[in-house]
C-alpha cells in the first residue's frame, strides 16, 4: 500500500482503488408483499407498511383526510410519494400515536420514505436529496429546576 504519489490526481485514483465495490442492496419484502418503515418527529412514533396498490393512504383505520384534516398534513405525507413518483403505485397502512397532529404526520412522512426505500432500494437516491430520510431531530425542550418554563424566568423584582 506504500506507493508513490506524484500529484492530486493520482491521490483521487488511490481512493477510488481503495474503496470497497458496493453490494447492491436487495429490498425488505415481507410474505404479504409489504416493506416496513418506522417514522419519528417530536414524541410521534409511526409504523408504516407500503405494498403495491392503487394509491390509498390509511392512518390508524381511517382515510388520510379524515385523520389529517388539514390539507397541509395531507401534501406533507406525500411528499415521499411525489419524489418516488409512486403517488397511484403504491397503498401506505400506518400507525402513529404520540405528540400532535403536525408531529405525527412528520412522522408518517419519515415512515413512508424509509418503507419505500425498503420496498426499493433504488428510490434513496430520489430521497437523499430532499431529507426525507432523515429524522427530524427537533423536541420541546425540557423544564429546568428554577425556571417557570424551559428558559423562561420569573419576573424579577428589586425590593
Amino acid at each position: 500500500m506504500a506507493e508513490a504519489v506524484d500529484s492530486l490526481s493520482s491521490i483521487k485514483d488511490l481512493n477510488v482503488k481503495a474503496a470497497a465495490p458496493q453490494a447492491p442492496a436487495t429490498a425488505k419484502i415481507d410474505k404479504l408483499g409489504r416493506a416496513y418503515g418506522t417514522g419519528r418527529r417530536k414524541t410521534a412514533t409511526a409504523r408504516v407498511w407500503v405494498k403495491r396498490g392503487t394509491g390509498k393512504i390509511i392512518i390508524n383505520g381511517k382515510d388520510q383526510t379524515e385523520y389529517f384534516a388539514r390539507p397541509v398534513l395531507r401534501l406533507m405525507i406525500k411528499q415521499p410519494l411525489e419524489a418516488a413518483k409512486r403517488e397511484t403505485e403504491v397503498d401506505v397502512i400506518c400507525t402513529v400515536a404520540g405528540s400532535g397532529l403536525t408531529g405525527q404526520a412528520g412522522a408518517v412522512r419519515h415512515g413512508i420514505a424509509r418503507a419505500l426505500v425498503n420496498f426499493e432500494p433504488e428510490l434513496r437516491l430520489a430521497m437523499r436529496p430532499q431529507k426525507l430520510l432523515t429524522r427530524d431531530p427537533r423536541a420541546v425542550e425540557r423544564k429546568k429546576y428554577g425556571k417557570a418554563k424551559a428558559r423562561r424566568s420569573f419576573q424579577f423584582s428589586k425590593r
